[in-house]
């Protein structure tokens, strides 16, 4: 059977009103498989991190993770402005409430690091992990580093993409407002930005130390508009970027080229000097020749909007996504915050004990294993407590 359709099948056939209005399970799916993802890869130095994404093209987890947080906040607030043009300040806002359900959490997950690190720093390995992770100057003078770290302008590293999320939601009103009438526009001006901030190196200041915030939400928010833009149109039934079939196959080239280029090294030389002699020789600005995360790097983002149309674009997603065997998978993705929340915390434990262990293949697979119990366990808690929301 075939795993994608004809062009005419996705170009005349959008979305019925009833299936829009459905909750799509395709996003809960990829999301819960990121959160997953991104729990491996916040314990670095595992074997396991190596058959993450991450090893087979030039996006990651926390990529994926921003676009469907987009595409999130489309199906969940765009209804609001659909509906009308104008709507109440109290509706516009709403997003604002989630704002301050994130900055809790966030707060919340860093003082348990904090109180972690206060606990295990006498360890030469861990004294030395706070100082690369970020963590060193909260343990050190508190006082001025916690209310940096309550105000976002402090950050850890690993601990890093919930300011992100909240920047950018905090910017969720004024986005809706605008592509219910101008998506176009407003992509435009999204990928203007993004160019002007990685070709400029602008950063989003930190405090009280200078340093930038890694994932720099000036650039990230092109991924995020996207993923917006994309909620959207599903809102509407319909999809933000129709099928082609050219398109297609052009964006399967490009994840097999990706795939080919991480794991081959003569390719990823190749194509690493001749990257080097377009920025070198032809004047091509290092936002389109490298693979800077902060930044979103042409290469990167490139990457995972490839993937989005590609995996949009196969029935064979939708039918494993209502299939129960992957339900455990699906939870996750409904209760992203609190899972995600609880894998920075745990991730960040298990790094303390790697670090105190030594290397140790059972060690990282224990510690691993635990983890994904606790965070499917978690998932089926909030499940329990309260309905689900697509917002996580």
């Amino acid at each position: 059977m075939r795993c994608w359709p004809s062009g005419a099948a996705m170009a005349r056939k959008p979305m019925s009103p009833e299936a829009a209005h459905r909750r799509d399970y395709r996003v809960d799916l990829l999301r819960g498989i990121a959160l997953i993802m991104i729990f491996i890869n916040h314990i670095p130095g595992t074997a396991w991190e190596h058959v993450t994404s991450r090893n087979f093209g030039f996006s990651d987890a926390a990529e994926g993770f921003v676009l469907m947080s987009g595409i999130a906040t489309g199906l969940a607030y765009g209804p609001i402005f659909l509906r009308s043009p104008r709507p109440s300040w109290t509706e516009a806002l709403r997003p604002w409430r989630r704002v301050l359900t994130l900055w809790w959490v966030h707060v919340l997950v860093v003082l348990c690091i904090v109180a972690l690190f206060a606990l295990t720093v006498q360890h030469p390995a861990v004294a030395v992990m706070a100082e690369k992770r970020n963590i060193a100057p909260a343990l050190e003078n508190p006082a001025l580093f916690v209310p940096g770290l309550i105000v976002l302008g402090h950050q850890f590293a690993y601990a890093d993409i919930l300011p992100l999320y909240i920047v950018l939601l905090l910017a969720a009103p004024a986005l809706l407002a605008a592509a219910v009438r101008w998506p176009r526009g407003v992509m435009v001006a999204s990928v203007l930005v993004w160019f002007a901030v990685g070709l400029l190196r602008i950063r989003m200041p930190t405090w009280p130390l200078d340093y930038g915030w890694f994932f720099n939400p000036l650039a990230w928010q092109v991924i995020f508009v996207a993923g917006l833009l994309t909620g959207l149109a599903m809102r509407q039934g319909r999809r933000w970027l129709p099928f082609r079939p050219w398109a297609f196959w052009l964006a399967v080239g490009f994840l097999v080229l990706a795939a080919v280029w991480v794991q081959v090294p003569v390719v990823a030389a190749t194509g690493g000097h001749g990257l080097w002699l377009l920025y070198e020789y032809a004047g091509a600005p290092s936002v389109f020749t490298s693979f800077d995360k902060s930044f979103a790097h042409l290469p990167r983002l490139l990457h995972i909007l490839a993937l989005a149309y590609v995996l949009s674009a196969l029935p064979a997603l939708t039918q494993i996504a209502e299939s129960p065997k992957v339900a455990p998978l699906i939870l996750l993705g409904q209760h992203a915050l609190p899972v995600f929340a609880v894998s920075t915390v745990l991730a960040y434990g298990a790094q303390v004990a790697k670090a105190m262990a030594g290397p140790s293949f059972v060690l990282d697979t224990v510690l691993i294993a635990c983890g994904l119990v606790v965070l499917f366990a978690i998932a089926g808690w909030q499940r329990g407590r309260k309905p689900r929301r697509m917002v996580g």
